[in-house]
């Protein structure tokens, strides 16, 4: 594969752009301090991500694409890339070929620019991450700023808040709950935020050095954890389960060798005996809780099923039309396509779950092209993981936290549509970027 790159590069019009301006680079000062310039950056759509406008953060998507573009251009080393690094270019390119058979091309367009800047903020992540002092730093960053979200949601559950949509069934008991949204202004898109920062405040609580360190770390889980349960997220909870298992049971493989013989054969199975303990309390006395999950399993009847499963209807009729490549990325395209084929008054911004939207939009080859994707992005970092172990090196947790974020956030996204909004965006391809580049990532020192 690394012999097919070098070819692709030295004959194809594109490879031989790479490097092109390597020698104007050597002369940039500013060039020699890409990776710095690139933190910031990053930190900067990271820090104003809850808390600006869509086209705020589409203007630092941009600066960030044109930084990548400009580092690639004058790029002294032979090109090279991973496994994620090739199918995250393969999934670009078959968005491509949809956006051009796109029914809707002008729309389609416009959702293959906001993947593109998506896609060249997840390479230069890549880049960045690569240096653990930066990646440790855009961390800590993150998660500070979590903290100001989740304490605003927080205060909107102890005062009060008013609701900005319809979220709750109006014949449920819960019609007139408050449901917490901070600055992200909807609940569900918040409990998809606060999945990333939670599983990489688990990883902080094994990385960060001393006591003081440690207790923050604890107190952000605790912050987020208890904001994103106020935000009566049904898919958020189911995730926030999901998450803490996936955590759990790497956490369980990274201490496995250190286990006596009688934990390593029955930690798992008393974790979860003791969890499913204590959810089965918290379901029979925590009203909401037992009515939100309950309301999962009584189909139209709850308002929020009715309209997914009128929705998803729809979508399945598109798909049939559109099997193979799509209708082209983007919300803009799925709304001008949609109407054709939604129910009475059940309008929708997306399909409400991300399998059913990258396959309307994709086709059968864009979700297989998605899915290969998650499991080598997996598969990379349980490889770089055990590479890790082997080292004793600390630095293995933030590919525990990572990919825990990436299972919690494909949970949700089973029966959501949140991915539209570029703060789950752009926390997903972080995330993924964050495995990638450990690739690259030399061993590094133990602990």
């Amino acid at each position: 594969m690394n012999s097919y790159g070098s070819n692709w590069r030295n004959y194809s019009l594109i490879g031989s752009l790479i490097g092109s301006l390597a020698t104007w680079g050597e002369s940039s000062w500013l060039l020699r301090r890409s990776q710095l310039l690139g933190a910031i950056l990053i930190a900067l759509l990271l820090s104003l991500a809850p808390f600006v406008s869509t086209s705020t953060l589409g203007i630092i998507l941009l600066g960030i694409g044109c930084l990548w573009l400009l580092l690639t251009l004058t790029e002294e080393q032979k090109f090279s890339s991973g496994w994620i690094d090739k199918l995250v270019l393969l999934y670009w390119a078959i968005a491509t070929v949809a956006t051009a058979f796109s029914p809707v091309k002008s729309a389609a367009i416009d959702g293959w620019i906001k993947l593109t800047l998506y896609l060249m903020f997840f390479a230069l992540c890549g880049r960045v991450l690569r240096s653990p002092h930066l990646r440790s730093w855009l961390i800590t960053l993150l998660l500070h700023i979590s903290v100001i979200v989740s304490v605003y949601g927080v205060r909107q559950k102890i005062f009060g808040a008013p609701q900005l949509a319809t979220w709750n069934d109006p014949t449920s008991p819960l019609a007139n709950k408050t449901r917490v949204y901070s600055y992200l202004e909807n609940p569900n898109l918040l409990a998809g935020y606060l999945l990333g920062a939670i599983a990489l405040s688990l990883g902080a609580i094994f990385i960060w050095r001393g006591w003081l360190r440690k207790s923050l770390a604890v107190t952000i889980l605790l912050v987020n954890s208890a904001c994103l349960y106020f935000t009566d997220s049904r898919g958020g909870w189911l995730a926030l389960v999901g998450l803490l298992g996936t955590f759990s049971f790497l956490l369980y493989y990274r201490y496995y060798r250190y286990l006596p013989k009688f934990w390593r054969y029955w930690l798992i199975p008393l974790v979860i005996g003791a969890i499913a303990v204590i959810g089965v309390i918290a379901f029979f006395r925590v009203e909401t809780l037992r009515l939100r999950i309950l309301s999962i399993f009584v189909g139209r009847a709850d308002s929020s099923n009715n309209f997914r499963l009128n929705v998803w209807d729809a979508v399945l009729e598109m798909i049939r039309d559109y099997p193979i490549i799509g209708i082209g990325p983007g919300n803009q395209a799925f709304q001008q396509i949609y109407p054709l084929y939604m129910r009475p008054n059940f309008t929708s911004l997306g399909a409400y779950s991300i399998y059913l939207e990258m396959t309307v939009e994709m086709g059968l080859i864009g979700i297989s092209c998605f899915l290969a994707l998650v499991g080598i992005t997996f598969y990379r970092g349980i490889s770089n993981l055990q590479r890790l172990i082997k080292a004793d090196n600390v630095e293995g947790f933030w590919l525990i936290s990572a990919m825990s974020g990436l299972a919690g956030l494909l949970i949700q996204g089973i029966a959501d549509v949140i991915w539209y909004r570029p703060q789950v965006n752009t926390l997903w391809w972080f995330l993924v970027a964050l495995i990638a580049s450990f690739d690259y990532t030399v061993r590094g020192s133990k602990t």
